[in-house]
């Protein structure tokens, strides 16, 4: 059949079609491969798929097939499908995930998504079939340790042991700031008015700024265990100007703050990350459900942190979708989305006086001063008036600014910080 369409092209155009032209031999299709519709050699075939090399094309008759699997240079299917356990085909690749899916067209997962569709649905699908994603798909992320790590603020300028003031002055500071959540401005005015302190609101600024490193490492080491159910969800706060995500989870019973991460969007990579702090404590045979919004970067990245864990342990997740209780399991589980939401609400009204942040530093510091105070400093009602994270050494001080002090001073007395990290992540 091959050669009758060589004939008629010669007919046709007055010259032979002439085999393909490779630039390298990698390009080359293998010479036992054919045609399936013409059955035309191999030096008329050429990949039609890039690097992949699993689609071919026919410059004779223009037909388009996949190469046998006898001559299948990639390696073996790593994935199947859970429904119709046929071989996902590698179907995008990205920098951070790569997509693969289903081709069985008598998949189960396939049938029951077709059959869903709505005469309207139906009719846009013939025109735009690349809208409705109808097969099964597996994302394999590819997220380095590296970006895993949770935001932490760095080190500025200052140094807390040459500061001009005294660390009850320091301590004061960041109860007005942080604690009684005022500006910045407004705390170095009461401290000029009212205590006769001589400070800048700058200098506040840098007192935040360089206490954080501190209080961040102290939530890192003393988190202690969680609860069997958190909830988590993000909420937006400037950084120069434009809009950046803080992700929080928060545990359920004993209501304190087990994750806190910034970032510019509110991606996978951001949700995983979150997600991983606030089970890093968890008990190996512990058996913890995640509460969220239906922002699907969580259900994402719960895939990510499950396929790298122990089939017996797997993490639970459920979705409270919007304001209204339209399914089941929204009206099952709203009242964790709402404590959640009641940290947001906490969260907002703290750093409201902070107007936007001028940099992601200042707003990761910020942040970490304001999880220290919730989890440490802050009595909580529905525990007692009493802290979410009881350390008998702070609570020993009488006075807030001196259990600041003291969260301080019991962070300054690890020197190898970094060693402290590698050993709890």
């Amino acid at each position: 059949m091959w050669r009758d369409l060589l004939t008629r092209h010669q007919q046709k155009y007055r010259r032979p079609l002439l085999p393909v032209k490779h630039r390298t031999a990698t390009q080359k299709v293998p010479d036992k491969v054919v045609c399936p519709h013409c059955n035309a050699p191999a030096r008329y075939l050429y990949f039609n798929d890039g690097k992949i090399r699993s689609q071919i094309r026919c410059k004779v008759c223009n037909g388009l097939a996949q190469i046998h699997k006898r001559f299948r240079t990639l390696p073996k299917t790593k994935y199947w499908c859970p429904y119709c356990h046929a071989a996902l085909y590698k179907w995008k690749h990205r920098t951070l995930v790569t997509i693969f899916k289903c081709p069985n067209d008598n998949c189960p997962a396939y049938l029951h998504a077709k059959a869903k569709l709505n005469p309207q649905e139906q009719q846009l699908k013939q025109q735009r079939q690349s809208q409705f994603k109808l097969r099964y798909q597996y994302r394999e992320y590819h997220f380095s340790k590296k970006q895993l790590q949770h935001a932490k603020p760095e080190h500025q300028g200052v140094d807390l042991c040459r500061i001009h003031n005294t660390p009850h002055v320091l301590g004061l500071a960041l109860t007005f700031h942080v604690s009684f959540a005022l500006p910045a401005r407004k705390t170095a005015l009461i401290l000029r008015q009212v205590f006769n302190i001589k400070i800048s609101y700058q200098t506040v600024l840098n007192y935040a700024e360089a206490a954080a490193p501190y209080c961040h490492f102290f939530n890192f080491i003393n988190k202690g265990t969680i609860d069997e159910h958190n909830a988590g969800d993000e909420t937006y706060i400037k950084i120069a100007g434009k809009n950046a995500f803080t992700f929080l989870f928060i545990s359920v019973y004993n209501h304190k703050i087990t994750a806190y991460h910034i970032a510019q969007t509110r991606d996978t990579l951001p949700a995983t990350v979150a997600m991983t702090e606030a089970t890093r404590t968890a008990k190996p045979e512990q058996q913890i459900t995640l509460y969220t919004d239906a922002n699907p970067a969580y259900q994402a990245g719960l895939h990510f942190i499950n396929a790298r864990r122990d089939a017996k342990h797997h993490i639970k997740h459920h979705k409270i979708i919007g304001l209204q209780n339209l399914d089941e399991e929204s009206e099952l589980n709203r009242h964790f989305k709402q404590i959640i939401e009641r940290l947001n609400r906490t969260y907002k009204y703290h750093v409201r006086s902070a107007n936007g942040f001028k940099s992601s530093n200042g707003a990761i510091a910020y942040t970490t001063l304001f999880v220290t105070h919730f989890n440490f400093l802050r009595p909580h009602m529905a525990l007692k008036y009493n802290v979410p994270i009881p350390i008998k050494s702070v609570q020993e001080c009488q006075t807030i600014q001196e259990q600041w002090c003291r969260i301080i001073d019991i962070a300054s007395r690890f020197t190898h910080w970094d060693d402290w990290y590698k050993t709890f992540q």
